[in-house]
């Protein structure tokens, strides 16, 4: 049921293809009650969807369209007894707007899912007792505990204890922050280690996840330059040609001398050769092939809307973590004191990471592991959340952590200010301290993606501007845009501000584009002229994006706008032959120089040159 429910439109119109295949061989076989008939049911069933938007259409906005137009035009080739031409002439409209329907059904969806990371409740601090109560039950000032893996449930301030908290959520960056009394939380962000009590500072309508709502259905409410001029294009044509229409019914009888019966006659050859049959599919089928051909290369393009922007694009915000990068850390460096065993300090640091679910112990972790060193086993590990672990092995005791947690001033001595010289490279760096003094520091870092380079130089070449708008720090943000090649960069953006970025980059360019992957840059996405979304991201992410490169492969938006751009040339140059036919048809019927079976040869004959052009898109060679 659900499935007939959402492809009714389809599925009428191609159940009317077929009962017009059907009515006109039961007028081969002169069966022409039973196919009059037959006719009347394609007409129905094919245009009923269309002939309802259309009246409804036209009372609501008190202005005549296309569809109106299509309808007359098969009513007009039925009266004068071409039922078969004004039946084709419903289907192929019928089928063009059910194809169009299916498609923009597909990129309309809720932002459940963003809506299901905002906790219901939370636990209320009352009277020395915790008590599970609504989000909407709590008021500013209230005190909230909240547990190692909990989410966040509104804005506030730490108040009680420490704990490290993943804001990817909210800004992007792939690694936890150390939060501390009187630090700011974000309601969505994740609790993940040490219990916290919190203070709760905004409202739960004002807080900076229900803003990123706000923001994605305002910027998507918007409708775009393209389509506003395509709906006052589409008004003007239906005035233009129905104005002509009711002047042929009578002012070639007054002022050419023509009788009635050819009067009426050259009017319903206009309606049929002046329907723009032949105009809606200088697009449609270009665009549907061109989908095609994007999903076969691993991009997902939302509708043919977003493939007519891509192709105008001059400029490119790109999200780090995740998009420009790979967005999991990894070890670049690991540096073990001079004189210490190597093999048995490795297997005592992995032995003490592993204990930990905190990601950069776990990279750490890893890195060790795939170089053959089997971990030290039940070790007695404390977590001290916010800075790190204490380990003892033996008699001896460790330290693993951040500068501060060690001794900042020994952290900062080892080899000969290493620190000093990692954290300018943009990368996080954890010391391990033992009895004697440091005994390793190792460097991590979010590396830049093979390809990334690449693609920017490509799309550089191709006059397109390219910037970085990150949530990092201006350091590490610094050095990724070094790394990757981009024009320029912005850092410490939280999600409101990569949208005021790209509304200035709009003003500046027209045509911009924003990549991403995480819920904070779904606002981005959606104010963005086109959203491009990695496939790997954040259901937000890509319900928002208006394109998805499915297999997280930057080359692919170079490929786009190319095949965008393809794309493009191919509708001109059926615009402008459909048109061009249009024109010719309409004079040679004002001089009688084509009858109405010639005319729908022409207008048909125009329509299926226009698809197969378009169907050139299908060619994987861009």
């Amino acid at each position: 049921m659900v499935f007939l429910k959402t492809h009714i439109e389809l599925i009428a119109s191609i159940f009317s293809g077929i009962l017009i295949v059907l009515a006109f061989t039961l007028e081969t076989q002169q069966y022409f009650t039973y196919s009059v008939f037959t006719y009347l049911l394609a007409f129905g069933i094919g245009g009923y969807a269309k002939a309802k938007y259309g009246i409804l259409k036209t009372l609501e906005d008190r202005q005549l369209n296309v569809e109106i137009l299509m309808i007359l035009a098969a009513v007009g080739s039925s009266i004068i007894g071409y039922w078969t031409e004004g039946a084709i002439l419903i289907f192929i409209f019928s089928l063009s707007g059910a194809l169009e329907t299916y498609t923009m059904n597909k990129s309309r969806k809720e932002i459940t899912s963003l809506m299901e990371l905002q906790p219901e409740a939370a636990w209320l601090l009352k009277e020395g007792q915790t008590v599970r109560v609504p989000i909407e039950e709590l008021a500013t000032g209230d005190l909230i505990v909240v547990k190692p893996g909990e989410r966040i449930p509104v804005d506030g301030a730490l108040h009680i204890g420490q704990s490290a908290v993943d804001e990817s959520a909210i800004s992007g960056e792939a690694l936890p922050v150390s939060k501390y009394e009187k630090d700011e939380l974000y309601a969505g962000t994740v609790n993940l280690s040490g219990a916290i009590t919190m203070v709760m500072t905004k409202p739960s309508s004002e807080t900076m996840f229900q803003k990123i709502i706000d923001l994605v259905q305002s910027a998507q409410s918007e409708k775009s330059p393209s389509q506003q001029f395509i709906e006052r294009f589409e008004s003007r044509y239906v005035k233009v040609v129905l104005a002509t229409f009711v002047l042929m019914l009578f002012m070639p009888h007054y002022l050419l001398g023509w009788d009635w019966n050819t009067t009426f006659y050259r009017a319903m050859v206009l309606l049929v050769v002046a329907s723009p049959c032949a105009l809606v599919a200088s697009i449609m089928p270009a665009t549907l092939a061109a989908i095609s051909n994007g999903a076969k290369s691993g991009i997902i393009f939302k509708g043919g809307m977003h493939l007519e922007n891509l192709s105008v694009v001059r400029a490119i915000a790109f999200d780090k973590t995740g998009t420009l990068t790979r967005g999991q850390p990894e070890v670049t460096d690991f540096v073990i004191r001079k004189g210490a065993d190597p093999q048995l300090a490795m297997a005592k640091i992995a032995g003490i990471e592993s204990q930990s679910n905190h990601p950069l112990a776990k990279a750490i972790h890893d890195f060790i592991v795939s170089k053959g060193i089997v971990p030290l086993q039940n070790l007695a590990i404390e977590d001290v959340p916010g800075n790190g672990l204490k380990a003892t092995i033996g008699r001896e005791k460790f330290l693993v952590g951040k500068p501060k947690f060690v001794d900042e001033s020994l952290a900062e001595a080892f080899e000969n200010g290493l620190l000093t010289k990692l954290a300018n490279q943009g990368k996080t760096v954890t010391f391990v301290r033992d009895n004697h003094g440091i005994l390793a520091a190792m460097a991590l870092k979010d590396t830049v993606r093979d390809i990334t380079k690449s693609t920017i130089e490509e799309l550089q070449k191709s006059g397109i501007y390219c910037i970085m708008l990150t949530g990092d720090n201006r350091k590490t943000a610094a050095v990724i845009a070094k790394e990757t090649g981009v024009n320029d960069y912005i850092a410490e953006c939280l999600p409101a501000d990569k949208v005021n970025e790209l509304k200035k980059l709009l003003e500046k360019y027209k045509y911009v584009a924003m990549t991403g992957d995480g819920i904070n840059d779904a606002p981005a996405l959606a104010t963005a002229t086109t959203g491009i979304a990695m496939g790997a991201g954040t259901d937000i992410a890509l319900e928002t994006a208006d394109v998805i490169l499915m297999k997280n492969d930057l080359s692919r938006i170079a490929y786009s706008i190319r095949l965008s751009r393809k794309m493009q040339r191919i509708v001109k140059q059926n615009i402008f032959f459909s048109v061009s036919i249009i024109i010719l048809l309409i004079i040679s019927n004002f001089f009688q120089a084509i009858t109405l079976p010639i005319g729908v040869i022409g207008h048909e004959g125009s329509t299926i040159l226009v698809i197969l052009n378009g169907l050139r898109m299908l060619n994987r060679h861009v």
